[in-house]
This record gives structure tokens, sequence and C-alpha cells, in this order.
């Protein structure tokens, strides 16, 4: 394997004087030809070039969620039972059939949209009854 180590300031400023020479369309299509040649994709460093007071920004109003859901990935066999009642005490107004069919075809979601609290509770009361 070689090393390419020949280039210099002055070959790099020549090149950029030429590269200032390319119209638009010449630019965008050398861009092209540089993604397919390396494999990679010019969008990326654009979209990280977003004003540092911007990302700040939006940063913290991503990082507050206000609904959760709350999901019955497994029931192990021995804890059917204690699941299925524990699914009928979190969700009101579910049936004995409706809630043993939730059960049996985890993973499903038993709550959508709620609050923390709530789906803080249901976990609680869904892992105490065996549930994951």
């Amino acid at each position: 394997m070689t090393t390419r180590l020949k280039g210099t300031m002055a070959d790099i400023a020549t090149l950029v004087t030429e590269l200032r020479k390319l119209t638009v369309v010449e630019a965008a299509d050398l861009v092209k030809k540089l993604e397919e040649a390396w494999g990679v994709s010019a969008a990326a460093p654009i979209a990280a070039a977003t004003a540092p007071g911007a990302a700040a920004a939006a940063a913290p109003a991503a990082e507050v969620k206000t609904t959760f859901d709350v999901v019955l990935a497994s029931v192990p066999a021995d804890k059917k039972i204690p699941v299925i009642k524990a699914v009928r005490e979190v969700k009101a107004g579910l049936g004995l059939a409706e809630a043993k069919a939730l059960v049996e075809g985890a993973p499903k979601p038993v709550l959508e949209g709620v609050n923390q609290a709530e789906a803080d509770a249901a976990k609680k009361k869904l892992e105490d009854a065996g549930g994951k």
C-alpha cells in the first residue's frame, strides 16, 4: 500500500483556483462524481452546518417527552394469569378475552399516549405481575 504525500500547499492553492472557475452546473456534476467515487454523501455536512443557536434551541424541545407508550414485550407461560389481571387493572374497560388476546399476542402496546406517572404505574404493575 502506498501513501501519497507529495501534495503541497501550492498544489492545493492551484486546485482551489481551478475549482473557482467551475460553473454551478459543473460544480454540481463534480459533487455527484465525487460522491459516487468515494461512496459518500454531501447532504450530511449541510445538515450539520446549522446555526449553533438554532441547534441548541431545538435540542431541549426534542428532549422533553410528554406522552409515553407502555408495551408488553413478553410474558412467561407461568405468569400469564397474573399478567392478564394486571392488564385489566391498567387498561380500564378491557374485557377478559381482550386482555388474554393482548397478553398472548405480546409484544403489544397496553397503553398509548399517557403521561409519565401513569406509564410508570402501569409498567410497575405489569412487571410485578411477571410481564416484561
